[in-house]
């Protein structure tokens, strides 16, 4: 048996992303923010990268980390949820991990939660003893029940999972939940979360032997400088010397400042680089702190 994914030599870094659902247009979205530009094959399933040999394969969630093992791409942005699910079933079997985490990308959240019918008292995981799950997600709920100790069966289900209840097929579900309104619409309540999800950047066990190696550090210094600055603004202010200290307090998201004295004045100018929210209630606090001519500014791009 060939060993897997990064043995093959490439000279060309191949990323494999969803074509259609909910993770599919943040990820172009995040892959444009760092400079890649792609011409999409007449079939719309790959895209040859014009700016960087980087290329992109537009394949179904589920078929990401399969496509890691193989080999077949390099880089593949999933759920985490699903790459938990294929990690678990191949520790389950027996096989070694070939596809690991590599960056949160932060867009895409949810939880995977363990919901009973509503009527239900919840006490623990013990009443799930001899009972039925229904779930997508077998391999990740067998490896929870057997840390809690408790024998249950677990019914696996491709959809609709959550009116299992309501059909007789089982007597709980585990599912994804983002907002919840559909647990309520089938009386259904969360009870136990197994895993927080999110979009997530997943890459080989094993280090580049060839090109890629450069490319997916470029890559991921790029990711790592556009998800900073999501939330980063420059904040522009001018103050007096004494107030500076108490001002740098408020800014405890904030880099290590430029501070520069306007020119024949004991007036000091400051930029700071700042990673939280710059809510209209910080630069009031700021004002009343000592801050003159409050300027907040979008930061489009940085490179360390």
């Amino acid at each position: 048996m060939s060993p897997p994914a990064a043995s093959a030599v490439r000279d060309r870094l191949r990323i494999a992303i969803q074509k259609s659902g909910r993770l599919g247009e943040p990820s172009r979205a995040l892959l444009t923010a760092c400079g890649l530009d792609f011409r999409e094959s007449r079939d719309r399933l790959f895209c040859y990268g014009e700016t960087l040999p980087i290329d992109l394969l537009l394949v179904r969630d589920d078929d990401i980390p399969g496509l890691l093992a193989d080999g077949v791409c390099d880089l593949g942005i999933v759920g985490r949820n699903v790459l938990a699910e294929q990690s678990a079933e191949r520790e389950a079997s027996g096989l070694a991990e070939v596809a690991r985490e590599l960056r949160a990308l932060g867009f895409g959240g949810c939880r995977l939660d363990i919901a009973v019918p509503d009527e239900w008292e919840w006490t623990g995981p013990e009443q799930f003893a001899g009972r039925r799950i229904a779930t997508s997600y077998p391999h990740l709920v067998r490896a929870w029940l057997s840390e809690q100790g408790v024998q249950a069966d677990v019914v696996v289900l491709s959809g609709s999972v959550e009116i299992a209840p309501r059909l007789g097929q089982a007597d709980a579900i585990c599912d994804l939940v983002s907002s919840g309104a559909t647990l309520a619409a089938n009386q259904l309540k969360a009870v136990q979360t197994l895993l927080r999800s999110e979009a997530v950047l997943a890459g080989p066990t094993r280090a580049f032997a060839d090109a890629r190696a450069d490319l997916m550090a470029l890559l991921l210094r790029r990711m790592d400088g556009v998800m900073r600055l999501r939330d980063s603004r420059l904040l522009m202010f001018q103050a007096q010397p004494d107030a500076v200290s108490r001002l740098l307090q408020l800014l405890p998201d904030a880099e290590a400042p430029t501070v520069m004295r306007v020119d024949g004045q004991d007036t000091l100018a400051l930029q700071a680089l700042c990673h939280g929210a710059m809510t209209w209630q910080r630069l009031e606090e700021l004002r009343g702190a000592g801050a003159r001519g409050l300027m907040v500014l979008p930061v489009e791009r940085t490179l360390a």
